[in-house]
């Protein structure tokens, strides 16, 4: 076995010497790679949420489910709302957030538009949120005789809490009612948190309570099916969205809370904002890809409000939309994420470019390792050929040291025979030692010429 391995045709040893410097260098070259593109996301993200029962916690809690498929805490962080969320988001205590439509928007007010939307960039539109409107049936009946509010200039001497602080709610009923023209001294306006604010709701404290949110929200979900709790009809709701370009028409159809017990008993209008997932730009762009890739599992099947698939979108954005998040949503999952650990995949994903620029610039070079190879090897053969000169040169001028030349030659001989060199260079080893017995007979002769 040993002889087997030593008469090869290729010196396994020699050539990993021959490579090594080369190989080296494109192991620093990845390390600097790596390093510079960061491929690897970081195991925790933050996600700025919203009030304790909202549909942001709601959806916050799917997913922190759906990335932990993948190895990502999400850290939930608890919010008063949309603009809450977008200063958590630019003072760097939040990573991501949802964030309503028509939080960056005033009219007239451009520039300081442009400075809530710098950093931050859309990962798309989520879901609709319809903007909530519940009053008491006994109130309203002070005000009609069928106890049915029919515009929202009825609220007029009502106890109404107008959203919670912290929400983009409070923001969009001033710009309705200034729509309307209404006074809001002409009411008992209030800006209770969502859940005191429905318990005070259902105390009789309150009038009247306004909120944004999906239908998925546990408080949406129990004020639809509360007794003598009725949700307020908007019959101008496409004029609503010519007014104000973050506002959509929406439908909530007849029967889609309880079929059985036919509620809503008919359809009712409503208007709704577009809540859109954003993140910092400093957010890392797996992440994006990944919370991207969640929305479409998660808002991509058909709602109360909505058909399959239309949403996540990436139309109406009033942010900046992230590019990874755009080819997430129009594209899906990568190819490679399909078949491969995510990890593995995105490593690649994220490292195949730089791998194309360093096999770029070692190609070159690789050149230079098959001549070093066989400079290697003969080398093992030529360094012979400087001692042998010299034993001959000394035997033409010093005839008297002929003998101990002999012994010389005898020995280089010996030493000679022990080379190991690849079977494809075998010719050059033995032309050495036919060259060896030259040299010998050449010293020889003419020593025995006189006798």
């Amino acid at each position: 076995m040993p002889k087997a391995i030593r008469y090869t045709l290729l010196s396994v040893r020699d050539l990993l010497i021959s490579a090594g410097p080369l190989a080296v260098l494109a192991v620093a070259l990845l390390v600097l790679a790596y390093l510079w593109l960061d491929p690897a996301p970081p195991k925790r993200v933050r996600l700025a949420t919203g009030p304790a029962q909202s549909a942001y916690e709601e959806f916050g809690k799917r997913y922190q489910a759906e990335l932990a498929k993948n190895g990502i805490e999400v850290v939930l962080v608890p919010s008063g709302g949309s603009i809450s969320n977008a200063r958590l988001l630019r003072e760097g205590k939040a990573d991501l957030g949802f964030v309503q439509g028509g939080t960056a928007s005033r009219p007239g007010d451009e520039g300081a538009q442009a400075a809530r939307t710098e950093g931050l960039v859309s990962l798309g539109s989520l879901f609709l949120e319809p903007l909530w409107l519940f009053y008491r049936e006994d109130a309203a009946r002070k005000k009609t005789r069928d106890g049915t509010l029919r515009a929202l200039t009825d609220l007029a001497g009502l106890r109404v809490n107008a959203g919670s602080r912290g929400s983009g709610v409070p923001r969009i009923t001033r710009q309705l009612f200034e729509a309307n023209h209404i006074d809001p001294a002409s009411m008992t306006v209030s800006q209770l948190e969502q859940t005191p604010a429905t318990v005070a709701f259902l105390d009789g404290q309150l009038d009247a309570i306004v909120f944004a949110s999906a239908p998925e929200s546990l408080m949406v979900q129990m004020l639809l099916q509360t007794p003598g709790v009725r949700l307020m009809d908007f019959a101008q709701s496409e004029a609503y969205s010519r007014r104000f370009g973050f506002l959509s028409p929406v439908v909530l159809p007849r029967g889609i809370v309880d079929l059985a017990r036919d509620l809503p008993p008919q359809d009712v209008r409503l208007v709704a904002t577009t809540t859109a997932l954003l993140a910092r730009e400093q957010t890392h762009p797996a992440l994006v890809q990944l919370f991207a890739q969640a929305a479409r599992n998660l808002h991509g099947p058909a709602g109360w409000f909505n058909r399959a698939r239309a949403f996540p979108t990436i139309e109406h954005s009033e942010y900046p939309i992230s590019r990874e998040a755009e080819r997430a949503i129009q594209s899906g999952s990568p190819f490679l994420q399909r078949y491969l650990p995510f990890w593995l995949a995105n490593l690649v994903e994220r490292m195949w470019l730089a791998l194309g620029i360093i096999i770029a610039v070692l190609l070159p070079l690789s050149r230079i390792v098959p001549p070093l190879y066989a400079f290697r090897i003969r080398s093992r053969v030529f360094r012979w050929y400087g001692q042998l000169r010299a034993i001959e040169e000394r035997a033409a001028q010093e005839p008297e040291a002929v003998p101990e030349l002999l012994q010389e030659l005898e020995a280089m001989d010996r030493r000679v025979a022990q080379v190991a060199v690849p079977l494809s260079y075998a010719d050059e080893l033995y032309a050495l030692r036919a060259n060896i017995h030259l040299v010998r007979g050449r010293i020889v002769a003419p020593v025995a010429a006189p006798a």
